[in-house]
This record gives structure tokens, C-alpha cells and sequence, in this order.
């Protein structure tokens, strides 16, 4: 498990994941939103601030309602980064980046497959078919979102 951030730290994060989410949600409205049948460019800005929020919102009155004991003990851990979480910091970024630099050949259902189960792994979900179904889940949903639904032309890679 790794050890919980610095309670002060962690309010001011969460805080501010809740700001954002909200100027989001606010600068997409100028774009236009549109409608389900014709979304215009500010949908997806707008869906994804607007599903961010309750999430971080809990997260934050959460950090709010942790208790006195929790935080002293919190406070008293150190603040730095043990190897284990640098290791598990690096392998996400490796992610990213061959997320990035493998999309054109395999293209971005592929990847974003491939991409999620090895994120799910590294933040260790259990077994083998959650994180396969989790993956599946996703490429379909991006599949769909900008494929079907947002008719964006997205690397196919050698699918074709």
C-alpha cells in the first residue's frame, strides 16, 4: 500500500482537482456544447469536467472529515518518495510514452487496450480478467466516442 500524502498537501490537491474541473466546465460552455445528436466543441471538455467533480469533490470533503489522529500521524510520516513509488511513478510514465510513440502502427483502440491493462496491473488490480475486462471497457468506450459518436479520424494503425 503506498503510505497517504501529507494531509495539508493532499486538502490542496484535492481543492484544487475541484477548481479545475469547474473552469472546465465553465471555459467549454464558450465553445459550445451542441447537443447529443451534434456535439459541438465544448461537449467533451464540458462531460469530462463535469465527471471529475463529484469525484474530486469527494475526495476533498473526504481529506475535510479525516480525523485528528489520522493527520498527526500523517504529518509525522516523512514527506519524501520511497523507491517503490518512484518505480511505480516511472512505469506509468513509460506507459504514456509508449502510448504516444506506439499509436501510429498499432493504432489507438490497440494501445489504449494494451495501455490500461498494464496500468491496471501496475496499480496492482486483482487477477487477470478485471484488469482484461477494465481494458476492453475502455478501448470500446474510446472506440466509440471518437470513432462512432465524435467521427474523428483516429490512428487505425495496421488494422487499417
Amino acid at each position: 500500500m503506498i503510505e497517504p500524502m501529507n494531509s495539508r498537501l493532499e486538502k490542496i490537491a484535492f481543492f484544487l482537482i475541484v477548481v479545475v474541473s469547474v473552469a472546465i466546465m465553465f471555459i467549454s460552455t464558450s465553445y459550445g456544447i451542441g447537443s447529443l445528436a451534434k456535439p459541438e466543441p465544448g461537449m467533451y471538455p464540458f462531460v469530462v469536467g463535469l465527471f471529475i467533480l463529484p469525484f474530486s469533490l469527494i475526495l476533498f470533503i473526504g481529506s475535510l472529515r479525516a480525523g485528528k489522529g489520522e493527520e498527526k500521524k500523517k504529518e509525522a510520516e516523512a514527506d519524501g518518495l520511497d523507491l517503490r513509488q518512484i518505480g511505480i511513478f516511472a512505469l506509468f510514465m513509460g506507459c504514456c510514452a509508449f502510448w504516444i510513440l506506439a499509436m501510429p502502427w498499432l493504432g489507438y483502440p490497440l494501445v489504449t487496450f494494451i495501455v490500461a491493462f498494464l496500468l491496471s496491473k501496475i496499480i496492482k488490480l486483482e487477477g487477470w480478467v478485471r484488469p482484461l475486462l477494465l481494458a476492453g471497457g475502455i478501448a470500446l468506450f474510446v472506440y466509440l466516442l471518437f470513432d462512432v459518436w465524435l467521427y474523428l479520424d483516429l490512428p487505425r494503425g495496421f488494422w487499417g
